[in-house]
């Protein structure tokens, strides 16, 4: 299984504090929809964006990685110490084996918002 030399640090920007903590990650093909409106997260507050939809985001679907790591930009509401993220972001991290995997445990930091290019 590939998944076995998996080390990630996934960014993630909502404001300061870079403080590292294990969070778990899954994935919901929602977010793999260009198309698909702003209005269905919690952070519509991006509606500022000349387009109102999850492909006017810096990086859509936010799989950007360098050596198993990536930037998340954090559009909706999960529970404490957890991500869900498109799909193909989760392939990017875990190489390919989102489905077979369902969720995996990651190293976030925190990170300024203008590294997801906002």
């Amino acid at each position: 299984m590939k998944f076995a030399a998996f080390a990630s640090l996934l960014a993630f920007a909502l404001g300061a504090n870079a403080a590292t903590v294990t969070a778990s990650v899954s994935y919901d093909e929602t977010y793999d929809n260009a198309s698909t409106s702003l209005d269905v997260v919690a952070c519509s507050g991006l509606k500022t964006l000349d387009d109102f939809n999850f492909g006017s985001l810096p990086n859509f679907p936010s799989s950007a990685a360098q050596a198993h790591g990536a930037n998340v930009l954090a559009i909706d509401h999960a529970a404490a110490d957890t991500f869900n993220i498109a799909l193909a972001a989760m392939n990017t991290l875990t190489d390919g084996e989102a489905v077979e995997l369902g969720r995996v445990n990651v190293q976030a930091t925190q990170v300024d918002k203008s590294v997801c290019k906002l």
